[in-house]
């Protein structure tokens, strides 16, 4: 999943601050100069804003009624002073609050991936998976190409050796043959010469 950002437009005396304790964050923190910029970012597509939140000082109408921004996403800081805890569990409050709904609706192919409820489906099943199919599943999206069971052995499992690539062949036809017979799919996962790609 793509790693959640916290980007700070119009507001460098905040974006300073947290800049100086970033360490202690799990998201990247971006600065914006103002606003034509960011949008800039956004526009070329250089800037995920779907598993991001925004922050600003003052409302900006810009930003608000743009349409590849979920107002959602906004937080305005206004009110200041603010206590630096109640900053952080603001952004952490809502970055938790985007994590779910991204990871409740995931396209893949003709499907839709709940990781939250580790369900897959379509308009007329839906299919229970483990966690490690979903890893499967989400490491071979991730991927431009066919991936190999030692790509696959290293990446999903975490090991460069001392797994038999069995396991990793044997988690593979399970998979598929889970999808095809809940939803009569042969090619969601397909195997070639060079492994394995959805």
């Amino acid at each position: 999943m793509l790693k959640q950002s916290v980007s700070l437009v119009e507001f460098p005396n905040l974006y300073n601050i947290l800049y100086e304790i970033n360490y202690l964050f799990e998201f990247k923190i971006l600065n914006y100069q103002n606003t034509k910029v960011f949008l800039d970012q956004i526009e070329s597509n250089n800037l995920e804003c779907i598993n991001s939140t925004i922050i600003i000082h003052k409302k900006n109408d810009t930003l608000s009624f743009h349409n590849k921004i979920n107002r959602n996403n906004l937080l305005v800081f206004n009110k200041l002073p603010i206590k630096i805890e109640k900053l952080f569990d603001t952004i952490n409050t809502q970055l938790i609050k985007q994590k779910y709904n991204f990871q409740s609706k995931l396209d893949i192919k003709n499907y839709i991936l709940n990781l939250n409820s580790r369900i897959i489906s379509n308009k007329k099943n839906e299919l229970k998976l483990t966690e490690r199919e979903i890893d499967i599943i989400l490491f071979l999206k991730n991927a431009n190409t066919s991936k190999s069971v030692n790509m696959l052995q290293n990446e999903v499992w975490g090991y460069s050796f001392g797994l038999e690539t069995h396991t990793v062949e044997t988690h593979i036809y399970r998979l598929r043959k889970k999808i095809k017979d809940k939803f009569d799919d042969d090619s969601f996962i397909v195997s070639g010469d060079n492994g394995y790609r959805l």
